[in-house]
């Protein structure tokens, strides 16, 4: 049993939830590889495959997306998980009352779904450390303060969560 891990990031939280997925899979006996998506290799030569993006104003990242939906034929007739990583911050229920995780879902997460059969999805809390920012978007949030406060500083990923999750498909895979 072959697992190819790939994800697509902007600034490294979902390679490193990718990487820990990786890890328990290995840890659980798995033969396991995790690479960007960018650079993936061909998924043929692979048994099963969990997929990662960063969501962004309520989308997966363009090449995440377009794995998918470019591979759809290898990986519909295989094991497929899908994950992403998104919110910021350790709230379990927003101002509205709902599970962030929830609310910041991809839009496009019922379509990748169900074009590859996936057996799950998993929102995770992501991270986010200022820098450069990226896109127009960061561009434009970084200029305002009151925006900024939208984007909670710090690393949010609960990587027991992660870990439970990925010996959850090791025991689908075993």
């Amino acid at each position: 049993m072959s697992v190819l891990v790939t994800y697509a990031t902007r600034h490294g939280a979902t390679r490193g939830i990718a990487e820990r997925i990786g890890e328990t899979l290995r840890a659980s006996g798995i033969e396991t590889e995790v690479w960007p998506v960018k650079a993936a290799p061909d998924p043929a030569g692979y048994d099963a495959f969990v997929i990662g993006s960063a969501v962004y104003l309520f989308h997966w990242l363009k090449e995440a997306a377009g794995f998918v939906r470019h591979n759809r034929g290898v990986l519909a007739g295989r094991p497929v998980w899908l994950f992403s990583s998104g919110p910021l911050g350790d709230d379990v229920v927003d101002a509205k009352g709902q599970d962030p995780r929830v609310a910041a879902g991809p839009k496009e997460l019922d379509e990748l779904k169900a074009a590859v059969d996936a057996r799950s999805h998993h929102m995770f809390f992501g991270a986010f450390q200022p820098g450069k920012p990226i896109g127009l978007t960061e561009r434009f949030v970084s200029l305002i303060p009151a925006a900024r406060e939208a984007f909670p500083q710090g690393d949010f990923r609960d990587w027991e969560e992660i870990e439970r999750w990925a010996e959850r498909i090791a025991a689908e895979l075993a």
